[in-house]
């Protein structure tokens, strides 16, 4: 299956209209599309069907317990499928079925271990105070971010296994907003607490799928990690990021990632 693979848009302040990559049998956004969410229109009647996650920034300034609704019914209405701890099973073109496990997979600040993890929470801070979300009308902090990080990973960690189970499946591709690896990290940052809040170590997780997709550092990365016994695993990230800082050099909107 060829996909195309969109994140980080953020149509809310950047120019710039989507198009259809030539000989893409599907279209995954990672998440980060607008945080007005009215970019989102921009999907609507694609040509091929639409997989996405949510960003952080599909929250900013909105309470939790309403918003998931809303974007579910705001995104069902473009024909965007929207999935969060959620799997579906999809048939290329050649008549081979991939499954894509999917979640936002919010950070949980454990990338550099459990003793470094008070400091990511408080790197944190900034982050969570420019989003300005609540959940039961309180503030959605690093607490609250981390909670909901361990469902995701929870959730992740028994779809996954779930293919070792003997799922007909040819191909598995795991769709998160947030990284899988530090090997993730915006090199001009390098590692540093604040990466925490971008990247999760699930780096156990990686060798159960094929490839993985994800968003949210605004850069590219395209990196292998090694399985005994199988091909490498695929981890891709095809963020745009924002102009006028730099971030959009080298990104290439109609790539395909074959799978």
């Amino acid at each position: 299956m060829r996909l195309q693979l969109l994140s980080d848009l953020h149509l809310e302040t950047e120019a710039f209209y989507p198009e259809p990559a030539p000989g893409a049998e599907m279209l995954i956004l990672a998440g980060d599309i607008d945080a007005t969410w009215r970019g989102l229109e921009r999907f609507a009647g694609w040509p091929q069907p639409v997989l996405m996650v949510a960003g952080n920034h599909e929250f900013d300034g909105r309470e939790w317990n309403d918003a998931w609704p809303a974007l579910r019914k705001f995104t069902a209405a473009l024909g965007i499928e929207l999935l969060e701890r959620e799997s579906c099973i999809r048939t290329d073109a050649a008549g081979r079925r991939i499954r894509f496990v999917a979640t936002t997979r919010w950070s949980d600040f454990d990338l550099f271990g459990p003793l470094e993890r008070d400091r990511a929470m408080r790197a944190a801070g900034y982050f969570m105070r420019l989003m300005a979300a609540t959940r039961d009308g309180q503030p959605f902090d690093a607490a609250a971010v981390r909670t909901e990080a361990l469902r995701c990973r929870e959730w992740l960690a028994h779809a996954l296994g779930l293919g070792a189970l003997g799922l007909r499946c040819d191909a598995t591709v795991a769709i998160t907003h947030f990284a899988p690896s530090v090997r993730s990290a915006d090199p001009r940052y390098g590692r540093q607490a604040g990466s925490a809040s971008f990247c999760n170590n699930d780096e156990d997780l990686i060798p159960s799928v094929d490839l993985w997709l994800h968003g949210h550092l605004h850069c590219r990365h395209d990196y292998r990690v090694v399985r005994a016994g199988r091909a490498p695993a695929r981890v891709i990230c095809n963020a745009r990021g924002l102009e006028d800082k730099g971030e959009t050099r080298g990104f290439d909107p109609l790539a395909l990632i074959e799978i």
